[in-house]
């Protein structure tokens, strides 16, 4: 049997499930509409109050957060695939051919 003794292989570097990847955008999008939606009610408390500094920061917040949440909901897993794996080898090795098994 080739390859009993070399131990188990560490998968560290493999991606998220698909499942998993969008839940994780779909929670990031979520939180930034979820801010977004926020500055509204806040500016227009703000403007209700005469805090007329206020509000006009909190829209053009509310109009850039769309922009943000896209790009934060869209930012790639930080996982290093470069990472070697102690007792394996190069991380993008594949596997060869199987002469005289």
């Amino acid at each position: 049997m080739a390859g009993a003794g070399a131990g188990p292989i560490r998968i560290t570097t493999a991606g998220t499930s698909p499942q998993a990847d969008l839940a994780r955008r779909q929670r990031r999008y979520i939180f930034w509409m979820g801010l977004r939606t926020v500055c509204f009610i806040a500016a227009a408390a703000a403007g209700v109050a005469g805090i007329h500094w206020l509000w006009p920061l909190l829209i053009v917040g509310a109009v850039v957060l769309p922009y943000v949440a896209v790009v934060m909901a869209n930012a790639n897993d930080s996982r290093d695939t470069t990472l070697p794996l102690t007792g394996a080898g190069d991380a993008q090795r594949q596997l060869g051919s199987s002469h005289g098994a």
